[in-house]
């Protein structure tokens, strides 16, 4: 299920929810603008690397800085063209809810806390990889997970592909359930892939940045939609 728009006009201009979007989409035109070694080098650096979050209280040659401000910076790189579209896609139609309830400077920090908190989460489930995640998924999932509290009976505009494809107007609730049940699905699943060198989706990272959302955005102030 692919949502288009939601039914749910917020009262004022999302500010922040654009500027987040203008700041992945600018680090990403800068991405495109490297060659595939500059590139390679800074996702490294500046990629979340499970290992070296898990090695650095012990390790003297790996800093806090190295370890812990990837945690931040991994949240505005993206691997790719539809990497991007999509994360700033669900932002776009999720976020300015959000962000109308909690205010700008709660929701930048809730989102930053979401993205955060998911990239701990992915490093408890993959402690020993070397493999960098990058990516805003873990912030935009948070996102959704405040939307699913505060606003399940949404109504939400869906492209829905079942043998055809078709439009529907479904809750909030069923797409953002189905959604999430679908990350804790494939990441149970990709549990079972080799250790240590884990790659492709960081399904936990999206996991967690749900879970977190879902309750962090209540302890911010957010209170749920009224029908």
């Amino acid at each position: 299920m692919i949502p288009l728009r939601d039914a749910n006009p917020s009262r004022r201009l999302p500010f922040i929810t654009i500027l987040l979007i203008a700041a992945n989409c600018a680090v990403f035109f800068y991405e495109l603008s490297l060659g595939p070694h500059g590139l390679q080098r800074l996702v490294y650096l500046l990629g979340m690397v499970p290992a070296r979050v898990t090695a650095f209280p012990t390790n003297p040659d790996i800093g806090a800085g190295d370890a812990l401000v990837p945690l931040l910076t991994s949240m505005f790189l993206h691997g790719g063209w539809l990497h991007l579209i999509g994360n700033m896609w669900f932002l776009w139609i999720f976020g300015d809810n959000i962000e109308d309830r909690l205010g700008h400077l709660r929701f930048l920090l809730f989102y930053l806390l979401c993205g955060l908190g998911a990239g701990l989460v992915h490093t408890l489930f993959n402690l020993g990889s070397t493999i960098p995640a990058i990516g805003a998924s873990g912030a935009v999932a948070g996102v959704l997970g405040g939307y699913f509290l505060l606003f399940p009976g949404a109504r939400v505009l869906t492209l829905v592909p079942f043998f055809v494809v078709f439009l529907a107007e479904l809750p909030a609730w069923l797409i953002l359930l189905y959604w999430f049940l679908l990350q804790v699905l494939s990441g149970a699943i990709s549990l079972g892939a080799r250790q240590g060198e884990v790659g492709g989706v960081a399904w936990w990272a999206h996991v967690g940045g749900f879970v977190i959302g879902f309750f962090l955005v209540r302890l911010l102030g957010g209170r749920r939609q009224r029908r």
